[in-house]
């Protein structure tokens, strides 16, 4: 920070200790590149040098050691304080510094639905593939691919969901991405990622999510440098809302998902010249501005406006231990409500290992005409309603398109012994599940494209239709009316 004098830290207490990725507790530090702060929402501070957070203001005349105070606004100044989101960054120079912006091309990036394709069947998609590491360079950003949307960031409403495939790194070549039209929800499901923020880094492995919020500069990498294929899937939210847990109602202070377990990146910067392009996506066009300095260069923050993660198998899942299936909404990991009391714009659910308890009961997930969408994603494994869905593939049954277990699953099923627990431990999926009639982008409306699986709605053919018959009895006549 040249030109800028030197304040001496005023008198702080010890850093704070922080939970590792290890498990482990030690203070923060600038040599530790994972370390995390446990809770979800709590407003907290981490610094990467002792003493670099101003004491008792948050904007002073000169900040301790020169540095630059900037505030990122994650919610409208007036919003009421148990839900306004901020948080006040301690850089070596402002995130002004850079040169003119200048649009970028992307061929399978999409934001605006309106004239995108409406198919009311039931779909399912393959895998994409994934480019080798022989093959050209795909870095997070250039491998997404969006498969189907709603609404859009213009009117600050909907979401878009997309699959990425990358094999190269952002941070070492330098290229950061920004989202200024929503959040990011990132579901890893091959291969893991080293995730840098400005406000400190991340290690996502499959089978954990990451959620960076709007306008954090970031930059994703894969960690196996041998093999960097990587894969997965992004729910991108264009509400002015944000992530939370789904509240637990009469299930109590306790499961689902902990609060304890959502882990927050502690402060961590690079004083790295050089020139850097940072990509930002605004009303769904990608921009490239140039910038003469790594971008992660925040030594220290405080505030409540941060990346997180949450590993999948800490969730606490709940299930029945009488009869019938349980609505999925028990297994609600994170959601975004909207203005309707009960009803999300999107919620993210997850099917993972569980004990299966309902006796007398079928107990795959039932037949169901919903008015939600419902976008499914495999993690690894299987899932247990449906044959010939992949790890990396997709399905997507919209608002009041029927769908339901497949017919070997319906007939396992319905022979099945259920006076004794059974555990389904094959696989994890997830649903991204919203209020919104998602449409499909072109390369997910392609029937003839190399993804889409056009068998799929076969796969209920082979369900038998029931006969009844009537026998007519003394004194019997249908049930009709209440109880």
């Amino acid at each position: 920070a040249s030109g800028r004098g030197r304040s001496p830290p005023r008198t702080r207490p010890p850093p704070r200790r922080t939970m590792v990725s290890n498990g482990s507790s030690k203070p923060g530090a600038a040599g530790e590149p994972f370390s995390y702060i446990s809770g979800f929402g709590n407003h907290v501070e981490t610094e990467a040098v002792a003493g670099a957070l101003p004491v008792g203001q948050n904007s002073p005349q000169v900040p301790p050691y020169g540095l630059f105070a900037e505030q990122l606004s994650g919610t409208a100044f007036t919003v009421p304080r148990v839900s306004n989101q901020r948080t006040w960054m301690y850089r070596l120079e402002p995130a002004v510094k850079y040169g003119p912006a200048k649009l970028r091309a992307h061929p399978h990036l999409m934001s605006d639905f309106t004239a995108a394709t409406v198919i009311p069947d039931q779909l399912r998609w393959k895998p994409i593939d994934m480019p080798s590491p022989t093959h050209a360079a795909v870095d997070w950003v250039d491998g997404l691919c969006t498969m189907c949307g709603a609404g859009g960031p213009d009117l600050k409403d909907g979401v878009a969901i997309h699959l990425y495939a990358c094999n190269a790194p952002m941070a070492s070549a330098s290229r950061a991405f920004t989202d200024a039209d929503g959040d990011l929800l990132i579901v890893p499901q091959h291969g893991a990622l080293r995730i840098t923020t400005e406000l400190g880094k991340l290690r996502v492995m499959p089978g954990e999510i990451c959620v960076v919020p709007r306008n954090i500069i970031f930059a994703v990498d894969p960690e196996d440098n041998e093999d960097p294929r990587c894969r997965g899937y992004v729910l991108e939210t264009f509400s002015g809302a944000h992530f939370v847990p789904p509240d637990r109602g009469p299930i109590g202070a306790n499961s689902m998902a902990e609060t304890r377990d959502f882990l927050i990146p502690t402060a961590w910067y690079e004083d790295r010249p050089g020139e850097w392009v940072v990509t930002s996506k605004v009303l769904g066009r990608l921009f490239d501005r140039t910038k003469r300095h790594s971008p992660f260069d925040v030594v220290a923050w405080h505030g409540n406006y941060a990346p997180f993660k949450y590993d999948l198998s800490r969730f606490h899942t709940v299930n029945t231990v009488s009869v019938d299936h349980p609505d999925p909404s028990i297994f609600t990991v994170l959601t975004i409500p909207s203005s309707d009391p009960g009803v999300a714009l999107v919620d993210f659910v997850i099917f993972p290992p569980r004990w299966m308890a309902a006796e007398n009961t079928f107990r795959p997930p039932y037949y169901h005409r919903n008015c939600m969408s419902e976008f499914m994603g495999l993690i690894d494994g299987s899932y247990d309603a449906k044959r010939g869905f992949l790890p990396g593939g997709s399905s997507l049954h919209g608002i009041g398109t029927a769908h339901g277990p497949d017919a070997p699953t319906f007939r396992a099923a319905s022979a099945v012994d259920t006076s004794t627990p059974t555990k389904f431990d094959a696989g994890t999926a997830f649903m991204f599940e919203t209020r919104a009639p998602l449409k499909l982008a072109p390369f997910a409306a392609d029937t003839e494209g190399p993804i889409f699986d056009g068998d799929y709605m076969a796969c209920w053919d082979e369900l038998p239709r029931a006969s009844v018959t009537v026998h007519q009895l003394p004194n019997s006549a249908p049930k009709n009316g209440t109880e």
